[in-house]
């Protein structure tokens, strides 16, 4: 297995218009489509899109949404003999509207109800000889579990969505630990009026493994040897940023079981994940292998803080 993922699956319903109305006022709609979503979904599809062997597990509930998120990875080439029916649960759903001129998008999401993943004897077998292991914002309390049973050559990637409790213990275990800019505002954080580049540089001091740093269309920052470096986001033709930063993370993780240099590795995921911007609903848009290779060998990392 190149990638094992951990995650979230639910249900998006996507409204596109030409512009979100204000409260308490109404807008037309441009059109309307339904596609498979959550963290850990989309990041599998990504992976089985770029060629990639991956296994999804995670919860979904036994009801129609359930059978159409299913349905969408099995399309994609995930394994989803990890993937368990809750048959009495309802698969949650979100509501997205993307704003057709920017392709920002605004999410409403139904909080899943459905019981957490709990990892069973087969599940760590797996685990335990995956190259990596991507765990999305839903599974931060597995980490001591997956720590444990990870092979002696698994690579445990996180991806950090905001501060919750046992986020601590992740930064601690997780040898890419992956939040968004987002996340660097945490009050838990503390790091008051310092600039962006310095709040990654402290935060990196907090964190046991490699830290990246995704910052939508800034691209992607990270200290390395003493340095920050920020790969910039190729220009694309984006028409919907929904799952942009799931795609990103399954990039990532890909690209680490393919032993990618760490440079590669953050270059390739920040053009799997602007490319996946030119189609809506955050899959259709995914390039292939050979899209997202050569995409690559056209971004070239920076340096914004040279050696402290």
């Amino acid at each position: 297995m190149d990638v094992l993922v951990i995650g979230r699956n639910c249900l998006d319903y996507i409204a596109v218009v030409k512009k979100l109305p204000a409260e308490d006022e109404k807008a037309p709609l441009d059109f309307r489509l339904i596609e498979g979503g959550g963290q850990g979904g989309t990041a599998a599809c990504c992976v089985a899109k770029l060629q990639g062997r991956v296994a999804l597990i995670g919860k979904i509930g036994g009801d129609e949404e359930g059978a159409y998120c299913l349905d969408r990875l099995d399309a994609f080439g995930v394994d989803t003999s990890f993937v368990e029916i809750v048959e009495s649960g309802r698969t949650p759903v979100a509501y997205l509207f993307v704003t057709r001129k920017s392709g920002s998008r605004t999410i409403i999401y139904e909080p899943s109800q459905l019981p957490k993943i709990e990892l069973t004897r087969e599940h760590l077998a797996t685990l335990s000889t995956a190259q990596t292991v991507l765990l999305d914002p839903e599974t931060t309390y597995l980490a001591a579990i997956v720590k444990k049973n990870a092979g002696p050559k698994t690579r445990i990637i996180y991806d950090c969505e905001r501060w919750k409790p046992g986020v601590e213990q992740m930064m601690a275990l997780a040898d890419f630990f992956i939040p968004s800019a987002v996340f660097l505002e945490s009050d838990a954080l503390d790091y008051g009026h310092m600039d962006f580049s310095q709040k990654v540089l402290r935060l990196k001091d907090d964190i046991k493994g490699q830290l990246i740093v995704t910052h939508g269309e800034e691209g992607a920052f990270y200290p390395h040897d003493g340095r920050l470096y920020r790969v910039p986001a190729p220009v694309v033709q984006a028409v919907d940023t929904i799952g942009a930063g799931d795609n990103f993370h399954g990039a990532f993780a890909l690209a680490v079981s393919l032993d990618f240099d760490l440079h590669r590795a953050v270059r390739f995921a920040v053009a799997t994940a602007s490319l996946s911007c030119r189609d809506y609903g955050g899959r259709q848009g995914l390039p292939n292998m050979k899209e997202a290779l050569a995409v690559t060998g056209q971004i070239k990392e920076e340096i914004v803080c040279p050696p402290r």
